[in-house]
């Protein structure tokens, strides 16, 4: 009773300081950032945050507090517009928006499709501050009772989706997620500090690929390509659909999946380091699993949008709790939150709650206020912004291909970034192409280095357990959390496997010769098979086991769909090919072709720097792709080159230098870095 009543003034203390007028000014202005920050793929949180803790240094407390939290609330409401629009993961918590929003927005819904999203996102973002209000009291306990292995149940249960994900071939989406698993772990082993997979002399690899990268070469640049083949506009039928009316009246009528998304958007974010990363693909597998009908899904169903966006925001307010609570920042974003708290002059911990729960509670309902007036504002521009998709997409990839090239280069300020985002497209091209589940080897890249991590120390510990008794060692690897999160765990991976017939995670693909697909086996088999020779050669038995099973596992999986496209006629589920039929074979213009555009863009950018390259690249393209006139071709080189500039001036952020760049002395922004 004591916690009640000391948080019913210091609830009634953080309504007044919320709504002054100064500092609801300040929140506007972050939501306002948020939205500017959002919209552009691959910048998200930690870009928008890094941009105002320069101006966070003396302001009042509540002011800048109202400032960061406005910016960190609307960005998973406002990178939702990429995920729908242009089929680009917006951040890491919009990524499964993409896989029924894209769809959507292709069929001429793109406006039913943003306001379910927004409309979901308020809801979630609301609840999740109702929640929080009293949760907060109690996630002491809570928060201290998930271990290592709770973590790895989590983890192991993020990977479980993968059944809900794979498609028709299930042993597809295993084999996927393993190679996304390998893939995440290349570069240095957290443990003992071996090098996997990059031993080759490559210093790059050395620190692993970024998620930022994987995520645009996974899913946006097979996208950009295949609407570019095609020269249309992203709606076939440049119709905007029924507007945000309709999608506020799916959400309506979905309101029960949205408030269990919520939920699990909430208990996700409470762990430290999972919720923005498996959040949406945990909500969206629950979405699947839970409908009656399953058929659209991955090629334009609303629920696989609102069951995701509906978690996404939620999980914001559940991020706060270790971040508030513990001073553990529960994703990227949250940490340089807490070096705002700093500046502010509170430091992040139980201490905050115990000596501040008035700004505890001033910051979990600035985040809700700043929910409803960014979704508010996001409804509002949906049918405007949604027009997008009715404009030619020829003049708009060369500008998408600008804002990737440039969100790439921010993950690690190097050419290579450039060179990883292209490697990675043709991956995620061939993915798309043979029907390989994109989604699942996004969750096993996401998931590896937790996976690891949390296999290994809970091996550690429960091997010292074990050694001091039996009991003790059982009871710390089968605590009742970790017994719930198996009972889960195996009914998702049987209901998935179960209706993975009548699961199409990227629509219904056409089914072609056996040469390509079998190629393309052949080659992941080949991957696996090195990678796990690759790992057997490390000498430090911790950095190896890992990677070891990972790539034996997916090897038999392999192998497995090897005999049975062997055995399989032509016309078998397996030899799934885009190019055999559908728009992808009939498009106007080939894939190499069109892919060698923006292998244009990086090549140049490696040789004269990004301005100039892009300053080129896009005479040309406009010109001579889009068949523009001269005037309009400059007119638009020069907004592409002035939004650029000012994004990176105002961010603060560097461009890829070239070649050119060592040998001459150029003014910015000429000179890149």
């Amino acid at each position: 009773m004591d916690l009640f009543a000391d948080a019913l003034p210091a609830l009634l203390d953080a309504f007044a300081l919320i709504f002054h007028p100064q500092q609801l000014m300040f929140l506007v202005l972050g939501v306002l950032l948020g939205l500017s920050v959002g919209v552009f793929p691959g910048l998200g949180g930690i870009a928008g945050l890094s941009l105002v803790l320069p101006f966070i240094y003396g302001m009042e407390p509540v002011s800048g507090l109202a400032l960061m939290v406005g910016l960190v609330a609307v960005i998973p409401t406002s990178d939702t517009f990429a995920s729908v629009l242009m089929g680009i993961p917006g951040s890491s918590a919009s990524q499964a928006t993409v896989l029924d929003g894209f769809p959507l927005a292709k069929k001429g819904e793109a406006a039913r499709a943003l306001s379910a999203a927004f409309a979901s996102s308020l809801f979630g973002g609301l609840l999740g501050a109702c929640f929080l209000t009293f949760f907060i009291l109690i996630a002491r306990p809570i928060v201290l009772a998930f271990g290592l292995p709770e973590m790895l149940m989590i983890t192991i249960l993020g990977l479980s989706m993968v059944a809900i994900l794979a498609g028709r071939i299930p042993l597809k989406g295993v084999a996927a997620a393993c190679l996304g698993l390998m893939v995440g772990t290349i570069g240095e082993a957290d443990a003992g500090g071996s090098l996997r997979m990059s031993t080759y002399d490559v210093p790059y690899l050395t620190d692993g690929l970024k998620l930022v990268i994987v995520g645009m070469g996974i899913f946006a640049i097979p996208e950009i390509i295949s609407l570019l083949r095609q020269d249309r506009a992203i709606a076939k039928d440049a119709k905007l659909g029924a507007g945000w009316l309709k999608g506020v009246r799916d959400w309506w009528e979905n309101l029960w999946l949205s408030i269990r998304c919520a939920l699990i958007g909430v208990v996700v974010g409470v762990i430290p380091g999972l919720g923005g990363s498996v959040v949406d693909w945990i909500a969206y597998g629950h979405t699947v699993q839970t409908a009656s009908d399953k058929k659209r899904f991955g090629s334009g169903d609303i629920r696989g949008v609102i069951g995701p966006e509906s978690s996404n925001n939620a999980k914001e307010g559940g991020g706060l709790v270790p971040t508030l609570i513990f001073g553990i920042p529960g994703s990227g974003s949250m940490a340089i939150f807490i070096g705002g708290l700093l500046l502010l002059g509170y430091d992040a911990g139980p201490q905050l709650i115990t000596n501040n729960l008035d700004i505890t509670y001033t910051t979990v309902w600035s985040l809700a206020l700043a929910n409803v007036v960014g979704a508010g504002l996001c409804i509002a521009l949906s049918p405007a912004i949604a027009r997008l998709t009715t404009i030619r997409f020829t003049l708009l990839a060369p500008f998408l291909f600008m804002m990737i090239t440039f969100a790439a280069f921010q993950s690690g300020q190097s050419l290579g970034d450039l060179l990883a985002l292209f490697a990675v497209g043709l991956l995620g091209i061939f993915l798309r192409r043979f029907d390989w589940s994109r989604p699942a080897f996004l969750i096993g890249f996401v998931l590896s280095m937790q996976a690891e991590n949390y296999s290994f120390q809970a091996y550690q510990i429960a091997r010292s357990k074990f050694r001091a008794s039996m009991g003790s060692g059982l009871e710390y690897i089968f605590s009742p959390i970790v017994l719930v999160l198996i009972v889960i765990t195996v009914i998702s991976i049987v209901i998935g496997i179960r209706q993975a017939k009548s699961i199409m995670s990227e629509g219904d693909v056409p089914v072609g010769r056996k040469r390509a697909p079998l190629i393309f086996l052949v080659s992941v088999t080949i991957y696996f098979i090195i990678s796990y020779f690759n790992a057997a050669a490390i000498t430090i038995q911790t950095d190896r086991i890992f990677p070891m099973t990972v790539s034996l596992i997916g090897a038999l999986s392999c192998l497995v769909l090897l005999i049975r496209m062997i055995r399989a006629p032509d016309t078998d589920t397996i030899f799934a090919d885009r190019e055999a039929s559908g728009e992808d074979a009939e498009a106007p213009h080939g894939l190499w072709l069109t892919m060698g555009w923006f292998a244009s863009l990086l090549v140049l950018s490696s040789l004269v720097g990004f301005i100039l390259a892009l300053a080129v690249f896009l005479v040309v393209f406009i010109r001579v792709r889009a068949q523009c006139s001269w005037v309009k071709t400059l007119v638009l080189t020069a907004a592409g080159i002035g939004l650029i500039c000012l994004m990176g001036g105002a961010l603060h952020r560097d461009f890829p230098p070239g070649l050119l760049q060592e040998f001459v002395d150029l003014p910015w922004p000429l000179r890149g870095i």
